[in-house]
């Protein structure tokens, strides 16, 4: 079960209602009694922790940031943010799963700022964990029956950006407490022993192998963030068995066109929201949550306004795509249960 917030869905420069790209995750087992819900951040932006201070997120348990790419929409808030957690007192190691010249960044932002990070950082190379590579999946155990495998698909943009394709696995353990009532075994102390893997000697010798004694069911929650990407294609390897993706639409296809009339055209290589809609329907997709707009589209959703805004690129993700889809805005949350997606109400502090 994951929960997705974000936290900035603008694209390249924040405007008064977006900031620029961060999307926190959070990794819920339903089955756990720990209050402590850990969780991961994908691409930090400038002021991405300004906004966490509006969210109930804290940084004591984040476990791992993923940057899809150093342009500075998605990093330049990862020195300020690292700096908060070390003051704030954090010993906890955390992962960094990004491009090298993200270690370049922060070796640099050290040295010319004195900034002091006293917890670990396990910094990961995206450049050499492309999946389909000879690297395995990357693993983070947060339990015994917690476990998130992270893989990093490449993209398409002006700069090598990255996909990352996380897999929450949750392992349910359940007592059958019939079988171990048929043979008289009713003491709760044996049960606990049993659940947890523990073999039991009974007071005749008997053995109660815990394996005998306990099932487990293994549940899969799977969700694709792409960084920026002109070719959504480049998924369809990686897209099957996806609960959601997370993918740019950072214009309309109208806006795209028109731009390639432009005198001195630049191809900013990202998606439009027909590309994304198109490749979703295709992979018969069943949920698909937009975000990285342009500044250039207002944030309100009138389908009969000359101006630009949100209902121009729900209108072209409508036409293309018959599964569920969202535009994320700041501070939206989406729980992601058994398949299933549901927009849930925002929870600001």
């Amino acid at each position: 079960m994951l929960t997705l917030t974000f936290l900035g869905t603008s694209a390249g420069i924040p405007t008064k209602h977006r900031n620029v790209t961060a999307l926190a995750v959070s990794l819920i087992n339903p089955y756990s009694k720990a209050k402590n819900v850990p969780w991961i951040l994908v691409d930090c932006g400038e002021a991405t922790q300004h906004q966490l201070l509006k969210t109930p997120l804290s940084v004591m348990q984040l476990e791992l940031i993923c940057i899809t790419h150093v342009h500075g929409d998605h990093c330049y808030g990862l020195p300020g943010l690292l700096a908060s957690m070390a003051m704030n007192g954090r010993k906890h190691p955390l992962t960094l799963i990004a491009p090298q010249a993200i270690a370049d960044y922060l070796a640099a932002v050290q040295a010319t700022t004195a900034l002091m990070i006293n917890f670990d950082i396990h910094f990961i190379a995206t450049e050499n964990r492309v999946q389909g590579d000879s690297y395995p999946p990357i693993m983070l155990d947060l339990t015994d029956d917690h476990q998130l495998q992270i893989d990093v698909i490449a993209l398409s943009h002006r700069i090598p950006s990255h996909a990352f394709k996380f897999t929450q696995q949750l392992s349910k353990k359940t007592l059958l407490t019939q079988k171990l009532t048929e043979l008289n075994v009713v003491d709760k102390r044996l049960w606990g022993k049993l659940k947890y893997g523990i073999d039991v000697d009974l007071d005749d010798n008997t053995l109660l192998k815990s394996a005998d004694f306990v099932t487990t069911t293994l549940h899969k929650t799977v969700l694709i963030v792409a960084g920026d990407n002109d070719s959504p294609k480049l998924l369809a390897n990686a897209i099957s068995h996806t609960d959601v993706l997370v993918h740019e639409a950072t214009y309309t296809q109208a806006i795209a066109d028109k731009r390639k009339l432009a005198t001195h055209y630049f191809d900013p290589m990202h998606s439009t929201a027909k590309q994304v809609a198109e490749f979703a329907q295709l992979s018969q997709l069943k949920n698909l949550i937009l975000t990285h707009f342009s500044a250039r589209f207002q944030p309100v959703d009138k389908p009969s306004s000359k101006t630009l805004n949100m209902s121009h690129i729900r209108a072209e993700v409508g036409a293309n795509y018959q599964g569920n889809f969202w535009l994320a805005q700041d501070f939206d949350e989406f729980e992601i249960n058994n398949g299933k997606v549901k927009k849930r109400n925002r929870q600001l502090d």
